[in-house]
């Protein structure tokens, strides 16, 4: 699905390409004569004047971070990054991570003066600029490139999308594994192909978010040496100082967590954060984290190093202040000075120009001596599958007893993973509980000495299982990552973020309801589904039984631009005899007649999700007996059902058959919309929290009874 289809981000994009045909690429740059200073110093006064101002000009946003900073991501951009401006997108160029997403400035100002170009859905450069100044000065608009935070597939050259602090450093770590995990798989001796780096800016805010603690301590574990988190410590956040809430020794706490330390004492000193990033070349065992201090809100007489420096506008007084203080013309507005973008050019476009040819090259003698290899990283950069790969699914024998559809789901991957070389993952320390262990020979698990294996073990830290996946979707990779449903509660945030990016992730949720039984209600989710259906973009499924389970992942591989999430059960559901019942395929629809009347006329119509679908099948056979005109309707996916024409979906639920009964051991809401409001509308659902008890007791408690089922359907049809 594009994300026309949930936001009109895609058509606004096409949009703004064609206004920056149109107008230009500088749009409307104010040019002159230099200012005083060195070139360098004028391109580092030009990022922070173009951030000033923007922000005065939108009245809204974040000024004093990219106002101090400036220095630091002008060094890395201009000195240091691998990075091709007219071909964002090569695979083997160096990722920056804005994790200060506010500061989104910064990395909009760096977009324009590098003169990166924008590419399109396919990651195809085009003849426009990825940021225009015209756009700069739209920042925060409708439809503008320049929204306030960075987003990923709307902005060119946005690595990922950023605002929620933290988000960004786990998602760098998850890149950081990716490049771990291609070159370990795909280098050659010969043909060196992934060697990138992987670069994230990060504030005190980062560093408070507990994301960031997970991500740290999983990356120091993996010694991720082609990792650098350069932290910016300004000591201010939005309420104050720091000091309010925060006294962490961040260099202790790193080297805790085993990664190799440097420190600057000024922002404005390049030459020794050059030195600081020349000590990161040379560390080949450890993540590397660079503590930068800095003033926020640099060269305000009045707002430097204070809270209102972060997240207002500085007032038209303190920017004309601020410039003067930078040797800048006061009355001079979105000021790119003659010979900024030519050293941008000479420097970062230049160097980026050769590595990209140079990797290129490199590639096509790759693909001629490694023609299988080459193939799949085409594949794979294109969202593509090996040929055949859906023979692999598993059919399952009808089975009365059945199986636990996190068993079936687990036999399904794994079938599926030997095919589709770079479909990997792991859980936050549940494998043998979600049955996501990878078990075929070469699968491995994912470390220092063996980063080509394909099993990760996240460790207890969910937020940044979460987080890291996003990051190795973003690098073209296939990643599932897995707990216990109770448990997305505490992914949430990269969750909605994968569905925002329209990323590939899958998300393996078991222990899906109350029988997980004598856990209690502490572990048995009620409200979770309804609040993973509420994203917009997300695919929830929830299969019935093995069958299902197999179209789930048939699912999932095929939908290349969202995140589906796959929900599964503990406990052994039946497996349906598909010459009997309706064919699992159904699934891709996202509901399907499973069961129906013999003249296809039902007078009552049973629909579920997951365990409950059996029980109405029971109830489906009993009413049969009795002569009563019935239909089950299976449901795992309510969102790809509601993709459907409205003839297959009165077809599925006919209009004029108003006796509905849902059951689903989950919250209500969002039922009314296929049971309806009227007298004949029921719901058998979860109301309360669970309880502590076998699962057969709660059962009787909840009401999931095959007899109580059947007693509500007898009611509707009298």
């Amino acid at each position: 699905m594009k994300r026309s289809m949930i936001n009109p981000a895609a058509a606004r994009r096409v949009e703004a390409a064609e206004r920056d045909s149109a107008g230009g690429g500088a749009g409307g740059a104010q040019s002159g004569a230099r200012p005083a200073g060195t070139i360098d110093e004028i391109c580092v006064n030009t990022i922070r004047t173009l951030a000033m101002d923007a922000v005065q000009k939108a009245n809204s946003g974040h000024p004093g971070t990219p106002m101090g900073l400036a220095p630091v991501a002008y060094q890395l951009w201009q000195e240091r990054l691998n990075y091709d401006p007219l071909d964002p997108a090569w695979p083997n160029r160096d990722r920056f991570v804005l994790s200060v997403g506010h500061a989104s400035m910064l990395l909009y100002s760096l977009l324009f003066l590098a003169g990166v170009r924008a590419t399109d859905e396919h990651d195809v450069p085009l003849d426009t600029p990825a940021v225009s100044l015209d756009e700069i000065k739209r920042f925060r608009q409708i439809d503008s490139k320049t929204p306030g935070h960075p987003e990923y597939r709307w902005t060119s050259g946005v690595e990922t999308t950023t605002g929620p602090l933290g988000q960004g450093l786990g998602n760098s770590v998850g890149m950081a594994i990716a490049e771990r995990w291609l070159a370990a798989t795909y280098n050659r001796p010969d043909a060196p192909l992934f060697d990138y780096n992987v670069y994230a800016l990060c504030g005190d805010g980062c560093m408070m978010e507990g994301v960031s603690a997970e991500a740290a301590s999983l990356a120091g574990h993996l010694k991720l040496s082609n990792l650098c988190w350069i932290y910016d410590s300004n000591h201010v956040t939005i309420e104050g100082g720091t000091s309010l809430a925060y006294s962490d020794d961040v260099a202790t706490r790193f080297r805790g967590y085993g990664w190799h330390v440097e420190q600057v004492a000024d922002a404005n000193d390049r030459a020794s954060l050059a030195k600081a990033l020349a000590a990161f070349d040379a560390v080949d065992d450890r993540p590397t984290l660079i503590i930068v201090t800095s003033v926020i809100g640099y060269g305000s007489p009045k707002k430097a190093g204070t809270a209102s420096a972060h997240g207002e506008p500085l007032g038209e007084d303190q920017v004309r202040a601020a410039k003067q203080a930078y040797g800048w013309p006061e009355d001079a507005h979105f000021l790119v000075p003659d010979g900024v973008l030519e050293h941008f050019a000479q420097g970062i476009g230049a160097r980026g120009k050769s590595a990209r040819a140079e990797w290129h090259a490199r590639f096509d003698a790759y693909k001629k001596q490694y023609p299988e290899l080459g193939a799949q990283l085409d594949l794979m950069r294109t969202g593509g599958l090996p040929s055949g790969w859906e023979a692999a699914l598993p059919v399952f024998p009808p089975d009365p007893k059945g199986l636990a559809t996190r068993d079936s789901s687990g036999q399904v991957l794994n079938a599926l993973a030997a095919k589709v070389p770079w479909l990997l993952g792991g859980a936050a320390d549940l494998a043998p509980s979600t049955k996501t262990l990878l078990k075929f020979d070469g699968a491995g698990s994912f470390a220092p000495q063996t980063y080509g294996a394909r099993n990760f073990h996240f460790g207890i830290r969910e937020h940044a299982m979460g987080s890291i996946a996003n990051g190795i979707a973003l690098s073209k990779l296939r990643p599932f990552a897995s707990t216990f449903l109770i448990f997305s509660d505490y992914m949430k945030p990269p969750i909605r973020l994968a569905s925002i990016m329209e990323l590939p992730v899958t998300f393996v949720f078991t222990h899906d309801s109350i029988g997980v039984g004598e856990d209690g209600p502490t572990h048995q989710p009620v409200e979770q589904l309804a609040s993973l259906r509420a994203i917009p973009g997300m695919v929830v499924l929830r299969p019935a039984d093995a069958n299902e389970a197999a179209q789930a992942w048939y699912v999932t591989l095929t939908h290349t631009d969202q995140p589906v999430c796959i929900v599964l059960t503990r406990q052994a559901l039946p497996t349906f005899d598909r010459a009997r019942y309706a064919s699992a395929e159904g699934v891709r629809r996202g509901a399907y007649v499973l069961a129906d009347a013999p003249n296809g006329k039902p007078k009552v119509i049973l629909m579920a999700t997951g365990s409950e679908v059996s029980m109405c099948v029971d109830v489906y056979e009993k009413l049969a007996a009795d002569g009563i005109a019935a239909r089950v309707v299976s449901m795992p996916s309510w969102e790809l059902f509601e993709r459907q024409d409205t003839a297959y979906k009165d077809s599925v639920l006919p209009p004029d058959v108003t006796a509905r009964i849902a059951v689903e051991q989950a919250a209500e809401l969002g039922w009314d919309r296929y049971v309806g409001i009227s007298k004949d509308a029921r719901t058998i659902v979860m109301h309360t929290f669970g309880a502590s008890a076998p699962l057969s007791e709660l059962k009787k408690k909840f009401g999931f009874t095959p007899e109580a089922v059947y007693e509500t359907a007898k009611q509707l049809v009298k």
